[in-house]
């Protein structure tokens, strides 16, 4: 038995893996785009296969296609959906700039299997890639619809909850460690002291604007290019195709979509989707902060600042027993790094949309559902192994406090400033506590010393906010 069968499409013979699904224009493609071997992701295959059996369901519904053929591509294209089929996308993320490859790899698997369904072999055509599954669409409405909605759920279903789980975390955090006072840094110098509570609460909130950040930009998500076909006007495609076809896809995902009212816009830009990578970019960039906060907080044991203990995960050297790094900050550091390096990607790519299409799409699609997936694991990853298990080091965090010749800033309105720097200057030069220095240089009675350099006094929690 050879390990090739012979097809056609029109440029003429194609030799097709005997076992292989997909047809002449998919082997095409795969000699063509030897670049990177990196392929669409599995959110994108899934609905790909949602977008051609919703497809197949409206065009029986407009009497556009016969009913028994409609219900073998509906069958086939929910089993690409549900990953049956996945082995049989080989195509290279780098190719034609409108996806038209993995668009054609899509109608040819959906077309051979239901084929089979209809007891035919693989090849006969008894369902057409083109005649048949890719009825009323073209890949210029095809990819944008199925990059929308796989940004959509993957947002909805595993980076949402996933920033909504490392917020919780942290405010957990900052409600058990609301009472502990530690010294706080501007420039990496010390400053005035505030509470634990009140930092991991800051951390808190600026994971909650990520959120909202986020959330926001899935309204305009939700508009979808199917129905514009090859330019945006239509052709070859019904008149409600479109709306129906957003209406069927909302239906089988839950979730809320319409077809776009500017089919031109829709398809020339990815204005939208450069947006959502432009809001992970700044959400990366504040958690990339808040992962370098707790690396920082960790360095020690015992020349670094050794104000936290992160859960040690993993030996940290191969030559230094004993050595614990901070693995997973370190991790969530470098897929924020990514997702930022991704965005500018992003923004070229969409900036390449001659006339009536992008011809970046699959780039685009590739680099904004990398940076929804590596956004989403770096966050759960970090609420789970750092956030929720770190201990404090409260023994060195009274120490450094009691030193902190900053705490003298509460005596400036009664000394002044400049005597004020002259005792912290004094404090620091002689490692004295500022209280005692302040003692002598003053003549400030003990008690009312006490209750100014007090450095929870000095925290601001009573009539602040605690987000």
């Amino acid at each position: 038995m050879s390990d090739f069968r012979s097809e056609r499409d029109s440029l003429g013979e194609v030799r097709v893996p005997a076992g292989a699904m997909y047809g002449p224009q998919t082997q095409r493609a795969v000699e063509n785009f030897q670049v990177s071997g990196i392929r669409f992701p599995r959110v994108f295959i899934r609905v790909l296969g949602l977008i051609k059996g919703c497809a197949a369901d409206v065009n029986s519904e407009l009497g556009l296609l016969e009913s028994r053929r409609a219900c073998a591509v509906r069958q086939a294209a929910d089993e690409v959906a549900a990953g049956r089929w996945d082995e049989h996308f080989p195509v290279d993320i780098f190719q034609t700039g409108s996806g038209t490859s993995t668009n054609m790899n899509a109608n040819e698997v959906i077309a051979n299997r239901a084929s089979q369904l209809m007891g035919r072999e693989i090849g006969s055509g008894e369902v057409h890639p083109n005649d048949h599954v890719n009825l009323g669409q073209s890949s210029n409405d095809v990819i944008p619809t199925a990059l929308h909605i796989s940004a959509y759920l993957e947002t909805v279903e595993n980076l949402l909850p996933a920033l909504a789980g490392l917020a919780a975390a942290l405010k957990v955090r900052a409600e058990e460690l609301s009472q502990v006072v530690k010294t706080g840094r501007t420039h990496l110098m010390d400053a005035m002291p505030l509470t634990f509570g009140q930092e991991i609460g800051g951390w808190a909130c600026q994971v909650e604007q990520s959120e909202e950040r986020i959330r926001s930009a899935l309204k305009d998500l939700g508009k979808l290019a199917i129905g514009g076909t090859a330019v945006g006007t239509g052709v070859n495609s019904h008149p409600e195709f479109g709306r129906r076809m957003a209406a069927r896809l909302s239906g089988r995902t839950g979730l809320s979509f319409v077809e776009t009212d500017n089919h031109f816009a829709a398809q020339a830009a990815m204005d939208t989707v450069a947006e959502l990578s432009g809001r992970l970019k700044t959400s990366a960039s504040s958690l990339l902060k808040i992962a370098n906060d707790l690396r920082l907080m960790n360095s020690g044991p015992n020349a670094g600042f050794s104000e936290i203990i992160l859960p040690p995960l993993q030996p940290g050297s191969s030559i230094m027993p004993g050595k614990i790094n901070p693995v997973v900050p370190e991790a969530v550091v470098m897929a924020c790094v990514q997702v930022i390096a991704n965005d500018t990607a992003v923004t070229i790519a969409n900036s390449r949309g001659e006339f009536e299409l992008n011809v970046m799409l699959p780039l685009i699609a590739h680099n904004v559902l990398q940076s929804i997936t590596l956004f989403g694991n770096a966050a759960r990853l970090l609420a789970e192994k750092a956030v929720s298990g770190f201990s404090v080091n409260r023994e060195r965090i009274s120490e450094v406090l009691g030193r902190n010749p900053i705490l003298v800033t509460a005596l400036v309105p009664i000394i002044g400033y400049d005597k004020a720097a002259e005792i912290a200057k004094k404090a620091f030069a002689e490692r004295r506590p500022v209280k005692e220095v302040a003692s002598e240089m003053t003549g400030l009675p003990e008690a009312e010393l006490e209750r100014l350099l007090d450095p929870k006094s000095m925290t601001g929690q009573h009539g602040r906010s605690k987000r």
